[in-house]
């Protein structure tokens, strides 16, 4: 088995866009969930600035996993390590199909939350306003799916992770390698 670079013993790695696209997504889910997480401490005056900021980059975060997809049907990922299970080679796309789906309905129920709340998506250099009136029905059954729905996020991206640390560390099969950003795990 050889990497990208033709160097033997190695395994095959994703392509830089691929490795910027998971580690972009990994932090921008990460600070928009703990920001979700934190609007019942943050001060009531504050707390509209940051409802928009987790909105903004929810739609960050929507755009990223679109194009990510789209990269990852264009370029499919490399082949597995010779000695990963079975298993592995079995749940592995169940898995990134299921993450890939969360990170585009999750935003997706955010923004019919967000707009029928009568929220206005503020951008710095402009604003955009839907016009939707309050509709306390709708917004509040969609905050609810919106946060069962990132606790499934987090719990199958923890999982993930947890996965790609035994992987590393138990099997030592070169999962990780194949993803990991600074040079070679």
């Amino acid at each position: 088995m050889t990497d990208q670079t033709g160097a033997p013993g190695l395994p095959a790695r994703y392509t830089l866009p691929a490795i910027l696209f998971h580690w972009t997504s990994f932090a921008l889910v990460v600070f928009v969930g703990v920001l979700g997480l934190s609007f019942g401490s943050i001060p009531r005056p504050d707390r509209l600035f940051w409802i928009n900021i987790h909105a903004v980059l929810g739609l960050a975060v929507l755009a990223l996993a679109l194009a990510r997809l789209l990269w990852r049907v264009r370029r499919p990922p490399p082949p597995y390590p010779e000695n990963v299970s079975a298993v592995t080679r079995r749940l592995s796309q169940p898995v990134h199909l299921l993450l890939y789906a969360l990170m585009i309905i999750l935003p997706l129920v955010g923004i019919v939350a967000f707009v029928w709340h009568a929220r206005v998506f503020d951008f710095g250099l402009f604003r955009l306003d839907f016009g939707v009136a309050s509709q306390k029905p709708i917004y509040e059954a969609a905050e609810e799916v919106h946060e069962l729905l990132a606790y499934s996020l987090f719990g199958l991206a923890g999982l993930h992770g947890v996965a790609a640390l035994w992987h590393h560390f138990v099997r030592k099969d070169g999962i990780l390698a194949r993803m990991w950003p600074f040079g070679k795990a």
